[in-house]
C-alpha cells in the first residue's frame, strides 16, 4: 500500500483502482468456473488445482484490496509489486482456457 502523503488524488486512485480490481475479479471468477467445472487435459491433476488454489487465493487478495479502497473512500493505493503477480496470473488463465477452447474446437 501507498502511504497518504505520495499518492496521487484520492479520486483519481478511487476511479483508476476500483475497474482493475472489478477486472481481476471478473477474470478470476472465469478462470475458477473454468477450473472447477472442466479438465484440463494439457495440465496434471495436480496443475489444474494448484492453478485453482492461486486463483481462489488471488481473489481474496483482490477482495481485501477492494474493500481497503471502499472503506478509505480511495485515499489508499496498491504497489505494483502487488498488483503484477494478479496480472501474471490471470494472463497465465487467459492461456490456458485460450488453449483449453482450441483443443476443444479442434475436437468439433
Amino acid at each position: 500500500m501507498l502511504d497518504s502523503q505520495s499518492s496521487p488524488d484520492p479520486e483519481f486512485l478511487k476511479n483508476l483502482l476500483q475497474p482493475l480490481l472489478e477486472d481481476f475479479q471478473y477474470w478470476f471468477n472465469r478462470s475458477r468456473t473454468l477450473l472447477e467445472s472442466e479438465t484440463i487435459e494439457f495440465l496434471t491433476t495436480e496443475q489444474q488445482a494448484g492453478l485453482l488454489v492461486r486463483v481462489q487465493q488471488a481473489q481474496q487478495e483482490v477482495a481485501t484490496a477492494q474493500m481497503l479502497v471502499n472503506l478509505t473512500e480511495g485515499q489508499v493505493g496498491l504497489d505494483t509489486a502487488i498488483l503484477m503477480p494478479w496480472h501474471h496470473l490471470v494472463t497465465e488463465c487467459w492461456q490456458v482456457g485460450m488453449r483449453y477452447r482450441t483443443q476443444k474446437a479442434d475436437r468439433r
